[in-house]
């Protein structure tokens, strides 16, 4: 998370100097005006280069090379869920578009889940009476 908020304040930061030269595309990861012609900040980035530094974040970190940015989100969205957070701040902190799409996408609490796996193996054991 603290990598998401870092670069939320860098671009928050950006588009403060840039102000009108800042084009917004409501993108998370949005090209600021570091070392970047006139017009150009608020784009995507290069999917190269956010992949490149999140390869050195991940090492740096220590996290298992198939880890994704995206798995983490995934992990905060789910624990906040989890620990019964409002859906709709959720669903905003996120940036999803509403908190119907929030609880669809990451709504399935991990108590359930885990209830479908023992009900799953009960039942392949021939146990589905205990069920």
């Amino acid at each position: 998370m603290n990598i998401l908020k870092w670069q939320r304040e860098r671009q928050d930061a950006e588009r403060e100097r840039l102000g009108d030269l800042w084009v917004d595309h409501d993108l998370v990861f949005a090209r600021d005006g570091f070392k970047l012609y006139r017009g150009e900040a608020g784009g995507p980035q290069d999917p190269e280069k956010v992949s490149a530094r999140w390869r050195t974040a991940r090492n740096r970190l220590h996290l298992p090379e198939n880890f994704r940015l995206h798995d983490w989100r995934a992990s905060k969205i789910t624990n906040d869920l989890d620990n019964h957070e409002n859906p709709v701040e959720v669903s905003a902190n996120a940036r999803h578009h509403s908190p119907g799409y929030t609880m669809a996408r990451y709504g399935r609490r991990r108590a359930e889940g885990a209830k479908k796996l023992a009900a799953s193996s009960a039942s392949r054991l021939g146990l589905s009476s205990l069920v």
